[in-house]
């Protein structure tokens, strides 16, 4: 099972950056996605969570400025992220996750915003 993030970068205050993770080697489709997040010195901490049904769910510290998303055919899962605050700034993790149990993750991708 392969997870691949990308999209990050540096992004001026207010700015927007969309976020991909390629998944690989699992059934896409049943597997609830979630974006995750750390930064410097602080423990990693839930974003985003969408579904196998398309429903989603966000933290509080980002609601309304992010949206994740899914393409099953593509086997891809995105975050837009939007209004984007110094506070954003960090390593971007995406995840899968079964309820059975099985769960994966893959390497993240640095977003950094500057003020």
């Amino acid at each position: 099972v392969q997870l691949q993030a990308s999209g990050g970068g540096l992004v001026q205050a207010g700015g927007s950056l969309r976020l991909s993770c390629a998944a690989s080697g699992l059934t896409f489709s049943t597997y609830a996605m979630d974006w995750f997040r750390q930064a410097p010195g602080k423990e990693r901490e839930f974003v985003a969570r969408i579904l196998r049904t398309m429903v989603t769910g966000y933290s509080d510290s980002v609601k309304g400025r992010f949206t994740i998303s899914r393409d099953n055919a593509k086997n891809t899962v995105y975050l837009q992220m939007n209004s984007l605050k110094p506070e954003d700034t960090a390593v971007y993790y995406c995840a899968a996750f079964q309820t059975t149990g099985d769960n994966y993750w893959g390497q993240g991708t640095q977003v950094t915003v500057s003020s």
